[in-house]
């Protein structure tokens, strides 16, 4: 029949860079739900394939290895779950205080989820070995991103140490999280909020606040 036109070979490289991107979700959507639910050690190659209806030869054409997939899905979930918190805060506006004050009960509407499983990044360094580098280091630059924002609102909150704000509404977010997870309670988050608030500043009539502009260059981080 001859070679295929010229003109041909652009569609079909489409058609098979669509079909990738297709598997790449699916494998991607399973992998997490089966991780976060199940644990990343519990779940084998072959209920991950089976999930996402690919074969085991695309797993590891996309993603080279099951230690390669566990990295990119935790850099998937922490990128979107940066995405929604800080989109939670920030949507309806408001000082940094009001902002702020806003962290626990966006954290109650997760735990509410069906399929809240806990935090993947406190669940993956907790079934691991705890000299296990390359993980821990994922949950450190999300946590970073995640503290960074907090820290600027607590500084534009007038809080006299944002850093140290920002680490104790860190841990109280930790803390809620795990309680969560462990207790099916949503209220937890309540209880957590409590305490946050009793952490901010007086407030210091006149103080200029500033506008923050943080939110849209950390989500992309």
């Amino acid at each position: 029949m001859g070679k295929p036109s010229s003109k041909l070979r652009p569609a079909a490289a489409h058609h098979r860079s669509g079909d990738d991107e297709s598997a790449r979700g699916r494998l991607l959507s399973a992998a997490t739900r089966l991780f976060c639910k199940n644990g990343i050690n519990a779940t084998g190659i072959d209920a991950i394939i089976n999930e996402a209806g690919t074969a085991k030869t695309t797993l590891y054409k996309l993603f080279g290895s099951k230690n390669n997939l566990v990295h990119v899905v935790l850099e998937t979930e922490g990128k979107q779950w940066r995405e929604w918190f800080i989109g939670a805060i920030e949507a309806a506006g408001g000082s940094p205080r009001t902002k702020l004050a806003r962290i626990f009960p966006a954290l109650k509407q997760w735990f509410r989820q069906e399929r809240f499983y806990g935090c993947p990044f406190i669940n993956a360094v907790g079934e691991h070995d705890k000299d296990q580098k390359q993980l821990r280091a994922i949950a450190m630059r999300h946590k970073r991103v995640v503290l960074a924002y907090i820290e600027k609102l607590a500084e534009e909150m007038g809080a006299a140490e944002p850093e140290v704000l920002a680490h104790q509404l860190g841990l109280l977010m930790d803390g809620a999280i795990v309680a969560a997870m462990v207790s099916r309670d949503p209220g937890v988050a309540d209880t957590a909020g409590l305490a946050a608030r009793s952490l901010f500043p007086a407030l210091k009539p006149g103080k200029a606040r500033r506008t923050s502009s943080v939110a849209q260059q950390l989500v992309a981080v």
